[in-house]
Protein backbone atom coordinates (compact mmCIF):
# COMPACT_ATOMS: atom_id res chain seq x y z
CA UNK A 1 0.00 0.00 0.00
CA UNK A 2 1.38 3.25 -1.11
CA UNK A 3 1.40 5.96 2.26
CA UNK A 4 2.45 9.52 1.96
CA UNK A 5 6.16 9.28 3.26
CA UNK A 6 5.64 12.31 5.70
CA UNK A 7 2.36 10.72 7.06
CA UNK A 8 4.03 7.23 7.63
CA UNK A 9 7.18 8.95 8.94
CA UNK A 10 5.28 11.51 11.68
CA UNK A 11 3.16 8.54 12.90
CA UNK A 12 6.03 6.40 13.11
CA UNK A 13 7.64 8.74 15.29
CA UNK A 14 4.88 9.14 17.49
CA UNK A 15 4.98 5.34 17.93
CA UNK A 16 8.58 5.55 19.01
CA UNK A 17 7.98 8.02 21.46
CA UNK A 18 7.02 4.88 23.86
CA UNK A 19 10.29 4.00 23.95
CA UNK A 20 11.23 7.86 25.11
CA UNK A 21 9.49 8.17 28.32
CA UNK A 22 10.27 11.72 28.58
CA UNK A 23 9.01 12.66 25.31
CA UNK A 24 6.33 10.37 25.59
CA UNK A 25 5.69 12.46 29.02
CA UNK A 26 5.45 15.57 27.12
CA UNK A 27 3.67 14.35 24.12
CA UNK A 28 1.08 13.48 26.67
CA UNK A 29 1.32 16.68 28.76
CA UNK A 30 0.78 18.78 25.22
CA UNK A 31 -2.26 16.50 24.25
CA UNK A 32 -4.01 16.79 28.24
CA UNK A 33 -2.65 20.75 27.67
CA UNK A 34 -4.80 21.30 24.56
CA UNK A 35 -7.44 19.51 25.55
CA UNK A 36 -7.77 21.08 28.86
CA UNK A 37 -7.83 24.66 27.52
CA UNK A 38 -10.25 23.91 24.71
CA UNK A 39 -12.59 22.16 27.33
CA UNK A 40 -12.44 25.51 29.82
CA UNK A 41 -12.78 27.66 26.96
CA UNK A 42 -15.76 26.12 25.82
CA UNK A 43 -17.13 25.68 29.54
CA UNK A 44 -16.31 29.41 30.16
CA UNK A 45 -18.10 30.13 26.77
CA UNK A 46 -21.18 28.58 27.53
CA UNK A 47 -21.55 29.98 30.66
CA UNK A 48 -21.08 33.75 29.47
CA UNK A 49 -23.53 32.66 26.81
CA UNK A 50 -25.89 31.88 28.73
CA UNK A 51 -25.10 35.25 31.34
CA UNK A 52 -25.97 37.22 28.12
CA UNK A 53 -29.31 35.47 27.41
CA UNK A 54 -30.35 36.02 31.24
CA UNK A 55 -29.45 38.88 30.89
CA UNK A 56 -31.31 39.90 27.91
CA UNK A 57 -34.35 38.00 29.15
CA UNK A 58 -34.85 40.16 32.01
CA UNK A 59 -34.29 43.54 30.48
CA UNK A 60 -36.28 42.71 27.70
CA UNK A 61 -39.16 41.70 30.30
CA UNK A 62 -39.50 45.25 31.28
CA UNK A 63 -38.85 47.44 28.52
CA UNK A 64 -39.99 45.06 25.46
CA UNK A 65 -38.15 45.12 22.11
CA UNK A 66 -38.47 48.04 20.36
CA UNK A 67 -40.18 51.36 21.56
CA UNK A 68 -42.34 53.37 19.20
CA UNK A 69 -42.95 56.76 20.00
CA UNK A 70 -45.60 59.12 18.92
CA UNK A 71 -44.54 62.76 18.09
CA UNK A 72 -47.20 65.79 18.44
CA UNK A 73 -49.46 65.52 15.70
CA UNK A 74 -49.55 61.64 15.56
CA UNK A 75 -52.52 59.39 17.37
CA UNK A 76 -51.02 56.74 19.50
CA UNK A 77 -54.10 54.22 19.26
CA UNK A 78 -53.35 54.07 15.33
CA UNK A 79 -49.90 54.50 15.18
CA UNK A 80 -50.28 51.22 17.95
CA UNK A 81 -53.31 49.34 16.18
CA UNK A 82 -50.83 50.01 12.72
CA UNK A 83 -47.77 48.18 14.21
CA UNK A 84 -49.75 45.53 16.18
CA UNK A 85 -50.55 44.33 12.63
CA UNK A 86 -47.46 44.33 11.18
CA UNK A 87 -46.17 41.19 10.29
CA UNK A 88 -43.35 39.89 13.04
CA UNK A 89 -45.22 42.11 15.51
CA UNK A 90 -46.20 39.42 18.46
CA UNK A 91 -47.68 42.67 20.52
CA UNK A 92 -48.11 46.36 21.13
CA UNK A 93 -49.01 48.31 24.38
CA UNK A 94 -48.64 51.62 25.00
CA UNK A 95 -46.60 53.12 28.33
CA UNK A 96 -45.94 56.32 30.17
CA UNK A 97 -42.80 57.08 31.61
CA UNK A 98 -42.68 59.98 34.41
CA UNK A 99 -39.59 61.14 36.50
CA UNK A 100 -40.53 62.05 40.04
CA UNK A 101 -39.62 61.30 43.80
CA UNK A 102 -41.28 58.50 46.31
CA UNK A 103 -41.77 59.40 49.61
CA UNK A 104 -42.41 57.92 52.61
CA UNK A 105 -42.13 60.93 55.13
CA UNK A 106 -39.08 59.98 56.40
CA UNK A 107 -36.67 58.68 53.44
CA UNK A 108 -37.23 60.47 50.03
CA UNK A 109 -35.94 58.75 46.65
CA UNK A 110 -36.08 59.64 43.18
CA UNK A 111 -37.68 57.51 40.79
CA UNK A 112 -39.06 56.87 36.95
CA UNK A 113 -42.73 55.96 37.04
CA UNK A 114 -44.02 53.42 34.52
CA UNK A 115 -48.08 53.33 33.33
CA UNK A 116 -49.04 50.33 32.43
CA UNK A 117 -51.53 47.83 30.97
CA UNK A 118 -51.64 44.57 32.75
CA UNK A 119 -54.39 43.47 30.77
CA UNK A 120 -53.02 43.72 27.30
CA UNK A 121 -50.80 40.59 25.61
CA UNK A 122 -47.83 43.09 25.91
CA UNK A 123 -47.98 42.82 29.76
CA UNK A 124 -46.03 42.49 32.44
CA UNK A 125 -45.01 39.01 31.64
CA UNK A 126 -41.41 39.17 32.40
CA UNK A 127 -41.68 41.00 35.65
CA UNK A 128 -44.80 38.76 36.49
CA UNK A 129 -42.09 35.86 36.81
CA UNK A 130 -40.15 38.31 38.56
CA UNK A 131 -42.16 39.02 41.69
CA UNK A 132 -40.63 38.72 45.01
CA UNK A 133 -44.13 39.88 46.87
CA UNK A 134 -47.39 40.01 46.35
CA UNK A 135 -48.83 40.75 42.41
CA UNK A 136 -48.98 42.29 39.19
CA UNK A 137 -52.90 41.60 38.68
CA UNK A 138 -53.12 44.15 41.73
CA UNK A 139 -52.21 47.23 39.20
CA UNK A 140 -56.03 48.23 38.58
CA UNK A 141 -57.61 51.48 36.81
CA UNK A 142 -57.77 54.07 39.74
CA UNK A 143 -56.36 51.21 42.84
CA UNK A 144 -53.74 53.95 42.86
CA UNK A 145 -51.06 50.67 44.07
CA UNK A 146 -47.76 50.35 42.76
CA UNK A 147 -45.53 47.71 42.15
CA UNK A 148 -41.61 48.75 43.26
CA UNK A 149 -38.30 47.61 42.97
CA UNK A 150 -36.72 45.31 45.07
CA UNK A 151 -33.45 48.04 45.62
CA UNK A 152 -35.78 50.89 45.69
CA UNK A 153 -38.22 48.90 48.40
CA UNK A 154 -35.14 48.70 50.41
CA UNK A 155 -34.03 52.05 49.95
CA UNK A 156 -37.10 53.51 51.35
CA UNK A 157 -37.80 50.84 53.73
CA UNK A 158 -40.87 49.52 51.97
CA UNK A 159 -43.03 46.52 52.10
CA UNK A 160 -46.66 45.43 50.88
CA UNK A 161 -49.29 47.13 52.25
CA UNK A 162 -47.41 50.39 52.99
CA UNK A 163 -48.20 53.95 52.05
CA UNK A 164 -46.17 56.15 49.44
CA UNK A 165 -46.76 59.18 48.04
CA UNK A 166 -45.46 60.70 44.78
CA UNK A 167 -43.89 63.80 44.00
CA UNK A 168 -44.09 64.75 40.22
CA UNK A 169 -43.08 68.43 39.31
CA UNK A 170 -44.47 70.09 36.23
CA UNK A 171 -45.17 73.55 34.71
CA UNK A 172 -48.59 75.47 35.21
CA UNK A 173 -48.87 78.95 33.62
CA UNK A 174 -45.05 79.18 33.88
CA UNK A 175 -44.50 78.74 37.00
CA UNK A 176 -43.30 75.41 38.31
CA UNK A 177 -45.76 72.97 41.18
CA UNK A 178 -45.84 69.44 42.07
CA UNK A 179 -48.71 66.88 41.76
CA UNK A 180 -49.00 64.42 45.27
CA UNK A 181 -50.68 61.20 44.87
CA UNK A 182 -51.02 58.51 47.59
CA UNK A 183 -50.22 55.06 46.40
CA UNK A 184 -50.17 52.03 48.08
CA UNK A 185 -47.00 49.14 47.35
CA UNK A 186 -49.14 46.26 45.84
CA UNK A 187 -46.01 44.19 44.94
CA UNK A 188 -41.77 43.82 44.87
CA UNK A 189 -40.33 42.66 41.89
CA UNK A 190 -36.46 42.33 41.18
CA UNK A 191 -34.99 41.56 37.60
CA UNK A 192 -31.41 41.72 39.41
CA UNK A 193 -30.20 44.67 36.91
CA UNK A 194 -29.57 47.98 39.18
CA UNK A 195 -31.29 50.66 37.15
CA UNK A 196 -34.64 48.63 37.21
CA UNK A 197 -34.96 47.59 40.41
CA UNK A 198 -33.11 50.85 41.60
CA UNK A 199 -35.33 53.37 40.48
CA UNK A 200 -38.26 52.02 38.69
CA UNK A 201 -42.29 51.89 40.08
CA UNK A 202 -44.89 50.40 38.11
CA UNK A 203 -48.35 51.66 38.06
CA UNK A 204 -51.48 51.44 36.02
CA UNK A 205 -51.60 53.51 32.70
CA UNK A 206 -54.62 55.44 34.10
CA UNK A 207 -53.33 56.06 36.75
CA UNK A 208 -49.82 57.58 34.92
CA UNK A 209 -51.91 59.64 32.55
CA UNK A 210 -54.43 61.32 35.24
CA UNK A 211 -50.81 62.49 36.65
CA UNK A 212 -49.03 63.36 33.77
CA UNK A 213 -51.76 65.67 32.11
CA UNK A 214 -54.49 62.92 30.47
CA UNK A 215 -54.69 60.86 27.48
CA UNK A 216 -52.63 63.37 25.84
CA UNK A 217 -49.77 62.33 27.88
CA UNK A 218 -49.35 58.72 26.21
CA UNK A 219 -46.53 58.95 23.51
CA UNK A 220 -44.89 55.85 24.12
CA UNK A 221 -46.15 52.43 23.02
CA UNK A 222 -43.95 49.04 23.59
CA UNK A 223 -43.32 46.64 21.21
CA UNK A 224 -43.31 42.71 21.53
CA UNK A 225 -41.76 40.76 18.04
CA UNK A 226 -41.65 37.00 17.38
CA UNK A 227 -37.78 37.15 17.15
CA UNK A 228 -36.16 39.63 19.58
CA UNK A 229 -32.63 39.51 17.22
CA UNK A 230 -35.51 40.92 13.88
CA UNK A 231 -36.66 43.57 16.35
CA UNK A 232 -33.99 46.45 15.44
CA UNK A 233 -34.58 46.27 11.38
CA UNK A 234 -38.77 45.28 11.51
CA UNK A 235 -39.07 48.53 13.69
CA UNK A 236 -37.54 50.83 10.92
CA UNK A 237 -38.97 49.10 7.92
CA UNK A 238 -42.29 49.52 9.92
CA UNK A 239 -42.01 53.46 10.88
CA UNK A 240 -40.47 53.81 7.15
CA UNK A 241 -43.79 52.65 5.72
CA UNK A 242 -45.82 54.24 8.17
CA UNK A 243 -44.27 57.67 7.07
CA UNK A 244 -44.86 57.01 3.37
CA UNK A 245 -47.76 55.95 4.27
CA UNK A 246 -49.39 58.89 6.95
CA UNK A 247 -46.68 61.28 7.17
CA UNK A 248 -47.27 60.83 10.63
CA UNK A 249 -44.25 61.90 12.72
CA UNK A 250 -43.05 58.64 14.79
CA UNK A 251 -39.50 57.83 16.30
CA UNK A 252 -38.16 54.17 17.05
CA UNK A 253 -35.81 52.62 19.27
CA UNK A 254 -34.64 49.25 19.59
CA UNK A 255 -33.63 46.94 22.48
CA UNK A 256 -29.82 47.04 21.11
CA UNK A 257 -30.00 51.19 21.53
CA UNK A 258 -31.49 51.21 25.06
CA UNK A 259 -29.33 48.41 26.37
CA UNK A 260 -26.17 48.96 24.75
CA UNK A 261 -24.14 49.42 27.69
CA UNK A 262 -24.73 45.89 28.99
CA UNK A 263 -24.36 44.27 26.11
CA UNK A 264 -20.89 45.66 25.48
CA UNK A 265 -19.64 44.76 28.77
CA UNK A 266 -20.96 41.05 28.59
CA UNK A 267 -18.81 41.08 24.73
CA UNK A 268 -16.13 42.59 26.60
CA UNK A 269 -16.22 40.50 29.52
CA UNK A 270 -16.22 37.72 27.21
CA UNK A 271 -13.62 38.32 24.61
CA UNK A 272 -11.01 38.99 28.05
CA UNK A 273 -11.72 35.43 29.39
CA UNK A 274 -11.42 34.16 25.74
CA UNK A 275 -7.81 35.71 25.36
CA UNK A 276 -6.52 34.81 29.41
CA UNK A 277 -8.31 31.02 28.99
CA UNK A 278 -6.31 30.69 25.01
CA UNK A 279 -3.29 31.33 27.37
CA UNK A 280 -3.84 27.58 28.62
CA UNK A 281 -3.12 26.07 24.93
CA UNK A 282 -0.49 28.60 24.33
CA UNK A 283 1.20 26.63 27.57
CA UNK A 284 0.74 23.63 25.57
CA UNK A 285 1.88 24.41 22.49
CA UNK A 286 5.13 25.62 24.01
CA UNK A 287 4.74 22.07 25.26
CA UNK A 288 4.48 20.92 21.95
CA UNK A 289 7.49 22.72 20.60
CA UNK A 290 10.01 21.40 23.14
CA UNK A 291 8.54 17.96 22.24
CA UNK A 292 9.46 18.38 18.72
CA UNK A 293 12.57 19.94 19.43
CA UNK A 294 13.75 16.69 20.83
CA UNK A 295 12.34 14.70 18.02
CA UNK A 296 14.49 16.22 15.26
CA UNK A 297 17.93 16.57 17.87
CA UNK A 298 16.95 12.77 18.29
CA UNK A 299 16.16 12.05 14.55
CA UNK A 300 18.69 13.73 12.85
CA UNK A 301 20.14 11.06 11.44
CA UNK A 302 17.33 9.69 9.94
CA UNK A 303 16.34 13.42 8.36
CA UNK A 304 19.72 13.21 7.21
CA UNK A 305 19.08 9.89 5.28
CA UNK A 306 15.80 11.20 3.99
CA UNK A 307 17.52 14.19 2.46
CA UNK A 308 19.87 11.97 0.75
CA UNK A 309 17.72 9.83 -0.55
CA UNK A 310 16.21 12.70 -2.65
CA UNK A 311 13.51 14.00 -0.65
CA UNK A 312 12.82 17.86 -0.40
CA UNK A 313 13.23 20.21 2.39
CA UNK A 314 9.17 20.24 2.20
CA UNK A 315 9.03 16.89 3.26
CA UNK A 316 10.88 16.81 6.12
CA UNK A 317 9.25 19.90 7.27
CA UNK A 318 5.69 17.94 6.57
CA UNK A 319 6.92 15.22 8.67
CA UNK A 320 6.96 17.07 12.01
CA UNK A 321 3.59 19.57 10.99
CA UNK A 322 1.81 16.55 10.48
CA UNK A 323 3.11 15.28 13.97
CA UNK A 324 2.39 18.35 16.07
CA UNK A 325 -1.32 18.82 13.74
CA UNK A 326 -1.76 15.15 15.01
CA UNK A 327 -0.96 16.43 18.92
CA UNK A 328 -3.20 19.66 18.22
CA UNK A 329 -6.02 17.35 16.63
CA UNK A 330 -6.16 14.80 19.51
CA UNK A 331 -6.39 17.51 22.23
CA UNK A 332 -8.90 19.27 20.38
CA UNK A 333 -11.18 16.39 19.73
CA UNK A 334 -10.46 15.40 23.64
CA UNK A 335 -10.88 18.76 24.92
CA UNK A 336 -14.21 19.25 22.81
CA UNK A 337 -15.55 16.16 24.14
CA UNK A 338 -15.21 17.24 27.41
CA UNK A 339 -16.04 21.10 27.09
CA UNK A 340 -19.46 20.24 25.17
CA UNK A 341 -20.36 17.31 28.18
CA UNK A 342 -19.56 19.83 30.69
CA UNK A 343 -21.39 22.91 29.08
CA UNK A 344 -24.50 20.32 28.94
CA UNK A 345 -24.27 19.54 32.32
CA UNK A 346 -23.26 22.20 34.22
CA UNK A 347 -26.56 22.55 36.06
CA UNK A 348 -25.70 19.12 37.46
CA UNK A 349 -22.27 19.38 37.87
CA UNK A 350 -22.01 23.03 39.79
CA UNK A 351 -24.11 21.56 42.35
CA UNK A 352 -22.39 18.89 43.28
CA UNK A 353 -18.90 20.43 43.24
CA UNK A 354 -21.22 22.67 46.00
CA UNK A 355 -21.71 20.09 48.07
CA UNK A 356 -18.11 18.60 47.68
CA UNK A 357 -16.32 21.53 48.54
CA UNK A 358 -18.83 23.11 50.64
CA UNK A 359 -18.94 26.66 48.75
CA UNK A 360 -21.47 28.40 46.36
CA UNK A 361 -20.82 29.50 43.17
CA UNK A 362 -23.49 32.14 43.02
CA UNK A 363 -24.62 33.36 47.03
CA UNK A 364 -27.79 34.34 46.96
CA UNK A 365 -27.32 37.34 48.98
CA UNK A 366 -24.88 38.70 46.40
CA UNK A 367 -26.06 37.40 42.54
CA UNK A 368 -29.43 37.80 41.22
CA UNK A 369 -29.12 34.25 40.13
CA UNK A 370 -28.68 31.14 41.99
CA UNK A 371 -27.53 28.45 39.61
CA UNK A 372 -24.97 28.72 36.88
CA UNK A 373 -26.69 29.48 33.56
CA UNK A 374 -25.04 27.55 30.56
CA UNK A 375 -25.96 28.27 26.56
CA UNK A 376 -23.87 25.99 24.37
CA UNK A 377 -23.43 27.71 20.94
CA UNK A 378 -22.08 25.45 17.93
CA UNK A 379 -20.16 28.78 16.91
CA UNK A 380 -18.34 28.89 19.89
CA UNK A 381 -16.77 25.06 20.08
CA UNK A 382 -15.92 25.62 16.06
CA UNK A 383 -14.53 29.06 16.77
CA UNK A 384 -12.72 27.22 20.51
CA UNK A 385 -11.38 24.72 18.04
CA UNK A 386 -9.61 26.62 15.25
CA UNK A 387 -8.03 28.78 18.11
CA UNK A 388 -6.55 25.13 19.13
CA UNK A 389 -5.52 24.17 15.99
CA UNK A 390 -3.92 27.19 15.15
CA UNK A 391 -2.01 27.67 17.77
CA UNK A 392 -0.75 24.22 17.58
CA UNK A 393 0.03 24.77 14.41
CA UNK A 394 2.06 27.50 14.98
CA UNK A 395 4.03 25.62 17.14
CA UNK A 396 5.62 22.78 14.34
CA UNK A 397 7.30 25.99 12.55
CA UNK A 398 10.08 26.79 14.31
CA UNK A 399 11.01 22.82 14.68
CA UNK A 400 10.45 22.00 11.18
CA UNK A 401 12.15 24.70 9.74
CA UNK A 402 14.91 23.59 11.92
CA UNK A 403 14.51 20.04 10.58
CA UNK A 404 14.46 21.20 7.37
CA UNK A 405 18.23 22.68 7.45
CA UNK A 406 19.84 19.66 8.76
CA UNK A 407 22.72 19.16 6.61
CA UNK A 408 22.87 15.58 5.82
CA UNK A 409 26.71 15.68 4.85
CA UNK A 410 27.55 16.93 8.35
CA UNK A 411 24.97 14.28 9.86
CA UNK A 412 26.56 11.83 8.06
CA UNK A 413 30.47 12.21 8.21
CA UNK A 414 30.16 11.33 11.78
CA UNK A 415 28.06 8.50 11.92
Amino acid sequence: MLRPVAAFVALRYLREHRENQFASFVTVASVLGVGLGVAALIVVLSVMNGFETELRNRLLSMVGHATITAEPGASWPEVMADAARWPGVAAAAPFVEIEGMLSTGRTLSGAVLVGVDPEREDGLSGVGSSMREGRVEALMPGSRAMVIGRALALRLDLGVGDPVTVMVPSKVSGALSSTLREFTIAGIFELGLKDHDGVRALIHLDDASAIAGGDASITNIRIRTDNVFAAPQLVRNWAQDWRARSGGPVSVRDWTEDNVTYFRAVRIEKLMMTILLALIVGVAAFNLVAMLVMTVADKRSGIAILRTLGYPRSTVMWIFAVQGAVIGWAGALLGTGLGVALALNVNRIAPQLERLFGFQFMPADVYYLTALPAELKSGDVLAVCLIALLLTGLATVYPAVRASRIAPAEVLRYE
